[in-house]
């Protein structure tokens, strides 16, 4: 007789009745649910239904005062627009002439032009020469005019100046600087020119500042000016000394460093009263990654100019 295989849908159906009595075990409600309560999707335990709150072991009524519903998930209750929460009750928002009801419906603000006092919209005393500003509760000068105790009071702009940015203050035009109340010329001395801002100078590349004039920097032989140009360095090789640039002494054994001021010695050597000495590595040792110095071998430690063994 011909055995037959076990379908998938067989299988499936096996599986099924295998578990299903565990999902019913889970999904179904627990013997002591009370009334207006359902047991959780997860986990055990009971959950009030909507319009219902836990109140021990029971499920009692939201009590929705007048001019207020239930909240998204049931669980509460929230005033109506126009409405604020005062105890356990709704009360209307009153709003002054005026005002708005703000975003949020449960408060009020003024229009522009007004500003809240107390339970009252009061309009704003705007100064001549003001506007409102961006807020609507305040105000601005115009351009021009700046704020001294609650008036626009115009701003004096002197000769040779302008109006700043902000429309509040004035600065003086290139080539001139503040002085008080007043703009006065700027005296540009020979061998300078005005800066970016146009209210200063100075010095020509070549020149350096000393008291109100430009006084040309003096660069010694093997020497060259700076990249501020207002003094010099001494050329790769030469160091300075006083005002003059000398040359660097290599020694034997050494060499010039990056800078171009100074020296170094080679690998295996170290620096001695302006020379370049062997370095003496002991037994046992190896020289540093400075190439100048030694440290000992693992399992040595220094001592004195020797490595001796570290004992177990």
């Amino acid at each position: 007789m011909e055995r037959k295989t076990p379908t998938c849908f067989s299988l499936a159906s096996f599986a099924f009745a295998a578990i299903a009595p565990g999902l019913a075990a889970a999904q179904s409600a627990p013997s002591d649910l009370p009334p207006h309560a359902r047991a959780k999707l997860y986990g055990s335990g009971w959950d009030c239904d909507r319009g219902y709150e836990r109140s021990g072991r029971e499920c009692v009524p939201i009590q929705v005062p007048a001019n207020a519903f239930l909240e998204s998930d049931g669980g509460g209750w929230e005033c109506d627009r126009g409405f604020r929460e005062v105890a356990e009750g709704c009360e209307e928002v009153l709003i002054p002439p005026y005002g708005f009801l703000n975003s949020s419906g449960h408060g009020w603000e003024c229009t522009r032009g007004y500003r809240a006092v107390g339970p009252s919209c009061v309009a704003l005393a705007i100064p001549g020469n003001a506007f409102l500003d961006y807020s609507g509760d305040g105000w601005e000068c115009d351009r021009g005019f700046r704020s001294v105790k609650g008036a626009c009071v115009a701003v004096e702009v002197p000769a040779n100046a302008f109006l700043d940015s902000q429309g509040d203050a004035w600065d003086c035009v290139r080539g001139y600087q503040k002085a008080g109340p007043s703009c006065v010329l700027i005296e540009i001395p020979a061998n300078a020119y005005l800066d970016r801002n146009g209210d200063r100078w100075k010095c020509d590349r070549g020149f350096r500042q000393t008291g109100d004039r430009c006084v040309g920097v003096a660069v010694p032989p093997n020497g060259f000016l700076s990249h501020s140009g207002n003094d010099w360095e001494c050329d790769h090789g030469f160091r300075e000394k006083g005002e003059s640039c000398v040359p660097v002494e290599v020694p034997a054994n050494g060499y010039l460093k990056a800078s171009g001021a100074d020296w170094d010695c080679l690998r295996s050597y170290k620096k001695s009263n302006g020379a370049c000495a062997v370095l003496d590595v002991p037994a046992n040792a190896h020289l540093t990654s400075s190439g100048n110095d030694w440290n000992c071998d693992p399992g040595y430690r220094r001592s004195q100019m020797s490595c001796s063994s570290i004992d177990p």
